[in-house]
């Protein structure tokens, strides 16, 4: 986003690709910088535009000096352009093109402050989502935020291109988030993801919008009940995550003392209990997941940890009976579909097991034994390329997860062992 201490905004690459593509035109591009400005096509389009204005010696003069301002920027003088652009303005200050034209080459020279009321000019005479974005953007970097924000907002939802979409969302995202209107970022924020779901910055914009916003939502609940059933759920999660078991256990079950029916809460309890390597602790945690699907016959999750815990147990019957009804519950769950295909394939049902795993690698590629398992049943089938494929992919995805262990490695939490005789704090 452009800063608001008048210093010169960078140049913005996605407006100039989202023109080029309209317009067929080429930039000098050196070192990720555009130094021919890109007003050639603005000029170019100016030109049959003046041919319309009143009077034709008024338009052969404007046409002069629109003829000079682009045979000066093919010449890389911007600063000649501009005054030939004003001379025009001068003389039809009502002409939406030569306005436009000499915002958007101002703002490209760092102009700022007196590319606004050129870009505002034009979006008078003519509504135009790119230019409406553009005076947004530059109005990013003058006192009033506020008339940015309005801009940018108006524009946002019209915007085609797709570089500068992201561009202009992203600014509307740092607004609001310097505003503290954090659920209007994260409106924005849900409108990037479905269009840049691997956008690095969209993501860790949208990483801290979300987590501002638990931190907010968990300040309110601690001031308005801070005794409340709710909040030891929630204390028993801020437990998890820092990796103290033990006292998330405690929050847990303070939690179900004041209100046994809260949504959540035995499932909660129950994955964490299910984490001890304590037999017994595991017999209660199946305990726990069988309350909360009494609650919730289709808490589909409960189901599906219920079905993990007999495959590990090679109760085959009891787990395929689980997962079956866990993809009943929930047909587009990657896991829950996984588990049912390596019961299948146990079963020597590889008819039933493949149609399985290729949902599985749909929905989410990141599972590795689902290519891996997927490439031995199509070699089987006499499918070589296709097993080949899978085994890319399985290599590929492993290496990846190999590397993110590696970064993360620092900054995990071992939880404390679970004792059996932890009693709730009284």
């Amino acid at each position: 986003m452009a800063t608001s201490n008048g210093r010169t905004p960078p140049i913005r690459q996605a407006f100039w690709t989202a023109f080029i593509g309209r317009f067929n035109l080429s930039l000098m591009k050196p070192k990720g910088r555009i130094v021919a400005l890109g007003a050639v096509f603005l000029l170019g389009a100016s030109l049959g535009l003046a041919q319309t204005q009143s009077g034709v010696d008024q338009g052969n003069e404007i046409t002069q000096h629109l003829e000079k301002a682009q045979s000066y920027v093919r010449q890389k003088r911007p600063d000649l352009a501009i005054l030939e652009l004003q001379a025009a303005a001068a003389i039809d200050p009502g002409n939406e093109a030569v306005q436009s034209n000499l915002g958007v080459l101002l703002y490209f020279q760092g102009k700022t402050a007196e590319a606004i009321p050129h870009l505002r000019i034009a979006l008078e005479k003519k509504p135009s989502a790119m230019i409406q974005g553009l005076l947004g953007v530059a109005e990013l970097t003058s006192p009033d935020l506020a008339q940015a924000r309005k801009d940018l907002t108006a524009a946002f939802p019209s915007i085609e291109a797709p570089d500068f979409k992201l561009q202009v969302g992203l600014d509307l995202v740092t607004l609001y988030a310097q505003s503290d209107d954090l659920d209007q970022a994260a409106a924005v924020l849900s409108q990037l993801k479905k269009l840049y779901p691997s956008n690095p910055d969209v993501l860790y914009a949208a990483y801290r919008t979300y987590a501002a916003l638990s931190t907010g939502a968990g300040f309110s609940l601690s001031l308005a009940a801070p005794n409340s059933a709710q909040m030891h759920q929630l204390l028993a999660h801020e437990e998890i995550r820092e990796g103290d078991t033990n006292r998330a256990i405690a929050e847990l079950r303070k939690a179900i003392a004041i209100d046994p029916r809260l949504p959540d809460v035995h499932y909660d309890l129950a994955e964490v209990l299910r984490a001890s390597p304590d037999a017994t602790i595991k017999k209660e945690a199946i305990a726990e997941y069988s309350i909360a699907l009494k609650q919730n016959p289709r808490d589909e999750k409960s189901v599906l940890s219920l079905a993990d815990i007999a495959y590990q147990q090679n109760d085959t019957e009891n787990a395929f009976r689980l997962y079956s009804k866990a993809v009943e519950l929930a047909p587009t769950d990657a896991v829950a579909k996984m588990g049912l295909a390596k019961i299948l394939r146990a079963r020597n049902e590889d008819d039933k097991a493949v149609p399985l795993l290729e949902d599985v690698v749909r929905l989410d590629p990141t599972i590795l034994n689902a290519h891996y398992l997927l490439g031995v049943l199509y070699r089987k089938m006499g499918r070589a390329e296709d097993a080949q494929r899978q085994v890319a992919l399985y290599k590929q995805y492993k290496d990846l997860k190999d590397n993110l262990r590696v970064l993360y490695k620092g900054l995990l939490v071992q939880p404390e062992e679970i004792s059996a005789n932890d009693e709730v704090e009284k």
